[in-house]
């Protein structure tokens, strides 16, 4: 073994920024909550020689001229002063490594003034030395960053091309954006200005401002507080007919700062439970602001993992939050939502990797968890006609804001606004609402069957029926085995009591053979609702029609059916005429 030697500072510097610096966004989200820590209302981003040069320049504070040499010091750092320190986080940054690292493997200028100061103090970095002399300039700072990894030739190599690198600058500088929106931030690339927010401090102005202002009508606000817990939620979240094709589309900030969490993750998850198609996924901007002792961000250099001393309040508390933005009914009075039930304390006895206090999951922890949440999560109360048949004409309200046109070739109905014309799809809106009605059941209706065909089952088909007949009856079915290979169907749910047992037979096994144990139970509810739903293409009169809108109008989730369809369109008059060329 060869003998045991002390690294010099700028390795020991270089290996600590490995774990600091993976890329050139890695300096700008640095260097940016550096501005933000000092009270920048300000900020300025330039990127130039393939992102290898970062200027960064802010209005804030400012470092004091004794302080700035220090600043680039390993572990010095103002924000925190003592271990206790460590646990009431307030800032962004509080390491004290980022300047240290980049300065080790990058060229550095830092120039900066305070206001008590009538001059300012400029220092070049370069291999971990710092120079310093006295220059003029505005109270702020600015630090450019030149020829990054220029002595690192091999992290050189491993960096994507600048196009690729540049994109993930642009997407670390618009999360900080959206997560301060009182910060006008402009983000430059070779001089061209990509994106600049104003600093209004209002969230949806810096979303118009950093994507479009296209879809601002699909947001809906996100707000609730627990005032015994100190949690408070704010932000924005889309209807569920408004999806993304990336997880990127959801950004989650914990006290104004971004992070990536699973619980946070899987509580947006689940409340978009049944709404959203495969593989698309919600828009939702949301802010989580919680007393800064119950959580620990000292977890990883990035500051993205978090640890909860609650993490089962947390995870409803955001989902019910969530839950509530989007059961907003299609229609403008939103007197027909219901109260969420209590949800379950499904963490209470998973075992803590950490301490007593403090409990983080696994992926497979949390993917159990969240089964066991998902018929508890799925059960809310709401007003809804609890009758099956159609109503008759004298019966159904006559005080509505739209009026009815008809069906369109007997799938799809046209129903006229103040503002436009919306086409719903029968069978989705129908299906939606019994879909929401036979999960509130917690034991739906069963019709006994007089006679029932019996059906031959295979091998593998009884082995899968046997384990899942329990839960077949809480849906409603009662099934017999006659022989080792042949089935009796004693009992079905009321709603699908018309469908032939063969075809409720095969939907079945189908179920049981395409989705895992954690879905099962919600698939069924799904196959149920649609098959007891009106079909396309069938022929309704004008009070079904009005019914089976009112129904749908009361719905927790009258965006999309349970498969993820989107259930209706709806076209503005100013759409309409803009099409025929009469806004001209």
């Amino acid at each position: 073994m060869k003998r045991i030697n002390l690294l010099d500072k700028n390795t020991i510097n270089q290996i600590a920024a490995g774990e600091v610096i993976e890329r050139p966004a890695s300096v700008v989200k640095e260097l940016v909550e550096n501005s933000i820590d000092a009270g920048a209302t300000k900020i300025e981003i330039l990127i130039s020689n393939d992102c290898r040069n970062i200027r960064v320049a802010d209005n804030g504070s400012g470092i004091h001229p004794d302080d700035i040499e220090l600043a680039f010091v390993k572990h010095a750092t103002s924000k925190i002063h003592c271990e206790k320190d460590l646990y009431e986080v307030h800032s962004l940054g509080f390491r004290g490594e980022a300047l240290a690292s980049i300065i080790s493997i990058a060229r550095v200028t830092a120039t900066s003034r305070i206001k008590d100061f009538d001059y300012g103090v400029k220092v070049d970095c370069e291999n971990s030395e710092v120079i310093k002399q006295k220059t003029g300039c505005a109270i702020g700072t600015v630090m450019e960053v030149k020829d990054l990894f220029f002595n690192l030739p091999v992290r050189l190599k491993f960096l994507k091309n600048p196009s690729t690198e540049f994109s993930y600058i642009v997407e670390i500088s618009q999360l900080i954006a959206l997560s301060n929106p009182g910060v006008s931030i402009v983000l430059k690339n070779n001089n061209s200005e990509y994106f600049k927010t104003s600093g209004s401090n209002d969230l949806k102005t810096a979303i118009c401002e950093i994507y479009t202002n296209s879809f601002m009508d699909k947001l809906k606000t996100v707000v609730k507080t627990d005032l015994l817990s100190g949690l408070k939620i704010s932000g924005y979240a889309a209807t569920p007919d408004f999806t993304r094709s990336s997880r990127k589309s959801v950004i989650t900030f914990l006290n104004g700062r971004v992070v990536k969490c699973q619980i946070l993750s899987k509580a947006i998850e689940t409340a978009y439970k049944s709404m959203l198609p495969i593989k698309r996924y919600p828009f939702v901007i949301v802010n989580l602001q919680m007393p800064v002792e119950d959580v620990d961000i000292n977890v990883h250099p990035q500051k993205k993992e978090v640890r909860y001393k609650s993490p089962n309040q947390v995870f409803q508390f955001v989902m019910s939050a969530i839950s509530s933005a989007i059961s907003s009914s299609v229609s403008i009075d939103s007197s027909s939502l219901g109260e969420e039930k209590k949800i379950i304390d499904i963490f209470a006895h998973t075992k803590s990797s950490i301490d007593d206090d403090v409990v983080y999951f696994s992926e497979e922890q949390m993917q159990s968890n969240i089964y066991n949440l998902n018929e508890v999560t799925q059960k809310t109360v709401f007003e809804a006609n609890t009758d099956d048949t159609f109503l008759k004409p004298s019966q159904v309200s006559s005080e509505k804001e739209y009026r009815i046109i008809g069906q369109y070739q007997n799938t799809y109905i046209l129903i006229e606004y103040s503002d436009g014309l919306e086409i719903v799809d029968q069978h989705i809106a129908d299906e939606r609402y019994r879909f929401e009605k036979l999960i509130e059941e917690e034991h739906p209706e069963s019709q006994i069957l007089l006679f029932s065909d019996i059906i031959h089952v295979e091998a593998d088909e009884a082995n899968i029926l046997k384990e899942k007949l329990s839960e077949l009856n809480k849906l409603g079915y009662e099934i017999n085995f006659v022989n080792s290979d042949e089935i009796i169907f004693k009992k079905v749910p009321q709603v699908v009591a018309h469908i032939a047992v063969k075809e409720l037979f095969e939907d079945i096994i189908k179920t049981l053979k395409n989705t895992d144990v954690r879905s099962f139970y919600e698939n069924m509810i799904t196959s149920i609702a649609c098959k007891a739903s009106v079909k396309a293409g069938q022929e309704l009169n004008m009070w079904q029609i009005e019914e089976l809108i009112a129904r749908w109008k009361k719905t927790k989730n009258p965006y999309t059916c349970p498969h993820g369809r989107p259930i209706c369109k709806k076209f503005t008059h100013n759409e309409i005429a803009a099409f025929f060329m009469r806004n001209e």
